[in-house]
């Protein structure tokens, strides 16, 4: 306890400070998440023009809010600084979030759940609760690593996922990406001929499967090819197999 804030130390200003500007960007970031997850926004990312510049504009005022508070001003300087900062962090987390598309909401999820972690850390240097710290750093840690994990089994850049896609085209110009190799393409009925011929079934759930809604019909099926005689088996997901709940 202090009995003014101008007589916090760095190390104090500085964990309110990122656990104002974290816990601002998880909780906005989230809300487009789960929004876009269920059908609520349009999973489609958001392409505006200027979608970088408005990012790195954004975390530059923030960075700059933090820059004043880090100066040890007065009350009422720290207070407008630290609820700047948490205004303009909170439509950074909005933004980044909206520029990303719904099949890369499961990486996104990750990367605010590690985000979660360092905001909960930064509290426990706040209030002095070495407990606090070790579990954000825990949470945070374990949310980078799966991150990591998610975007390679993705291909995704990480870089851009974490920025928001930056560095990504705003808009579809330009040539097409071109792709080697060949693409299998099926069927109703050939599905269901193959269903019926096979003795073993493996079925991998993913995005799109989450998004139709269709691990209702699919029960159904599996009841069907189970008291057919069929060995009916579910693989993980690289990606949507390690988001609980989300399947």
């Amino acid at each position: 306890n202090c009995a003014s804030p101008a007589d916090l130390d760095k190390v104090h200003l500085a964990s309110i400070y990122l656990a104002n500007v974290i816990g601002s960007v998880t909780t906005t970031g989230s809300l487009v998440a789960f929004a876009k997850l269920d059908g609520r926004m349009d999973s489609s990312p958001m392409k505006h023009p200027a979608r970088d510049q408005i990012n790195m504009g954004l975390g530059a005022t923030t960075l700059g809010a933090g820059a004043v508070l880090m100066g040890g001003p007065e009350f009422g300087t720290g207070l407008a600084a630290l609820g700047g900062s948490l205004t303009t962090s909170g439509m950074l987390g909005w933004h980044m979030t909206a520029s990303i598309g719904g099949a890369d909401m499961p990486v996104v999820i990750t990367v605010l759940n590690s985000y979660s972690g360092w905001a909960l850390c930064a509290e426990g240097f706040m209030l002095d609760m070495p407990i606090l710290t070790t579990v954000g750093a825990l949470i945070g840690c374990s949310g980078a690593a799966l991150t990591k994990i998610m975007c390679d089994a993705m291909n995704r850049d990480i870089l851009s996922v974490i920025l928001g896609g930056y560095g990504t085209k705003a808009s579809g110009k330009g040539e097409a990406m071109k792709f080697e190799g060949e693409a299998t393409t099926t069927n109703v009925d050939d599905v269901v001929a193959l269903l019926a011929e096979s003795s073993s079934i493996i079925i991998v759930p993913g995005y799109g499967l989450a998004v139709a809604k269709g691990q209702y019909p699919l029960k159904e099926l599996v009841d069907t090819l189970t008291a057919a005689g069929k060995k009916v088996r579910f693989a993980i997901h690289p990606v949507a197999g390690r988001m609980p709940g989300q399947l």
